[in-house]
């Protein structure tokens, strides 16, 4: 079976920002075709070197998508059903991968089942398809009762997934999604709150209907393991090394994100060494990673890190060129419409879409970065090397945080003649004694080193 999410690399969109949708939805508007803006992009997606789409909630909601209402229906401010169909269709024409955000933590107001509820209160049928109803108490929508919500938000009312009609309404919307829509994957919103033998039959589902379906799951802490393995899912988004990416280069601190790499990858220490994580510097749920960054210079070492590190490498839309964005309550900011000439003519940061690109090819076109194992070589505070190999095949990451020309210097466990390195025009350095390397590392920069034997 072919696994394509192991050489993927993603392109992350979040539809309702990225297209300029209206950011509530009246329910009768006729569906405006926006998302079809993605053909615009195709091209520059694939410059990029991605080849899988993430596309957040595309379904029909009251705000901001993550609050559905249909799961059935492709919001109308993004287009409809047919639509979508054709843009699925032309991505896979184009070599692109299409995963969709998944939510069945909770559902939106509107949603049919709560509409009813809310309408029939104690003689509902569907009172059991959510979770802690209480009819002794109001809302805070001074509903005739409360109910149990995600984090407080009471427009996100948690379903009851232990309920057998509540698996069944949701199982057929999936596979309606796989058959109709033809998608390739699904991002389990709130996967971390969400029960383990729903993901279980989620996943049994979905291979059934597409073997190499891919499903991820957003778990901010804890052991991945217990989300991404054979038994229940493919990927879990890796919140540890997005923080170790961007603290490591603001604290001058490398040992941080060497540290978080070595707890999930090492060869004897890892928890995750099987697993293909999915790797990110920033999300529609976090500030855009030029914001986050002290030093925008350091989008340069850091996505050097990204694309080389073990795991599925994601870049947010707009972010390739360093966009800003803080996140505050509402989000605009980090999920803003864009101007595809606008936004990469504007940025200061316009270099780093032609960084992205290389990094992309020199990965696609290496067995070795895509699926080796993982070796720390060195950490000092502005500089870390490691390995990634594939039997006695070696590549060596070299990077510098610091804003002035460093050397680093250590040895490597396999005999050879010299290294080249593949993202510096091919530049040489020999191996003394045929495992001791010294390189010099260029401000903010780095190397990414074949082993010549």
């Amino acid at each position: 079976m072919n696994e394509w999410y192991r050489e993927a690399i993603f392109y992350h969109i979040y539809p309702l920002g990225f297209c300029g949708a209206a950011r509530t939805n009246d329910f009768s508007s006729l569906p405006i075709p926006r998302l079809e803006k993605v053909y615009k992009w195709l091209n520059h997606i694939k410059y990029l070197g991605a080849n899988a789409i993430l596309f957040g909630p595309v379904f029909e909601s009251a705000t901001h998508g993550y609050d559905i209402a249909d799961y059935n229906k492709v919001d109308r401010r993004l287009g409809d059903n047919e639509i979508f169909i054709k843009t699925v269709q032309t991505l896979h024409e184009n070599g692109i991968k299409v995963v969709v955000d998944g939510v069945f933590n909770h559902a939106g107001r509107e949603f049919f089942a709560f509409r009813e509820l809310l309408f029939n209160v104690k003689e509902s049928e569907y009172i059991s398809w959510f979770c802690n109803i209480n009819f002794d108490k109001r809302s805070k929508f001074n509903d005739p009762f409360d109910y149990e919500t995600w984090e407080g938000h009471y427009r996100l009312v948690k379903l009851n997934l232990q309920n057998p009609d509540v698996k069944e309404y949701l199982f057929k919307a999936v596979e309606y999604w796989i058959r109709k829509f033809d998608i390739d994957g699904l991002r389990l919103d709130c996967a971390d709150c969400l029960d383990f033998d729903f993901m279980s039959e989620l996943s049994s589902l979905c291979k059934k209907i597409k073997p190499d379906f891919w499903i991820m799951g957003e778990v901010i802490h804890g052991d991945y393991s217990r989300w991404a393995n054979i038994h229940l899912l493919n990927s879990v988004t890796n919140y540890i090394c997005y923080k170790g990416l961007y603290s490591s280069h603001n604290d001058k601190n490398y040992f941080e994100i060497a540290y978080s790499l070595n707890s999930l990858f090492g060869k004897n220490s890892g928890f995750c060494t099987d697993n293909y994580l999915y790797n990110f510097a920033d999300n529609h749920d976090v500030s855009r990673i030029a914001s986050t960054l002290k030093n925008t210079a350091h989008l340069y070492p850091l996505h050097i890190l990204l694309f080389t590190m073990p795991g599925i490498p994601s870049v947010y839309y707009g972010s390739e060129w360093g966009i800003e964005g803080l996140k505050y309550g509402e989000d605009e900011e980090i999920r803003p419409e864009l101007d595809l000439n606008t936004a990469s003519n504007g940025s200061p940061n316009k270099d780093l879409a032609v960084t992205i690109s290389k990094l992309s090819y020199i990965r696609n076109s290496s067995e070795i970065l895509k699926h080796g194992g993982y070796m720390q070589l060195k950490v000092l505070h502005e500089q870390f090397a490691y390995a990634r190999i594939i039997n006695d095949e070696w590549i060596v990451v070299a990077v510098n945080a610091s804003g002035e020309l460093s050397h680093i210097e250590f040895e490597i466990p396999v005999t050879g003649v010299h290294v080249i390195d593949i993202l510096n025009d091919g530049e040489t350095f020999e191996l003394n004694n045929g495992n001791h390397l010294r390189l010099d590392l260029h401000p903010c920069w780095g190397r990414i080193l074949k082993v010549i034997k």
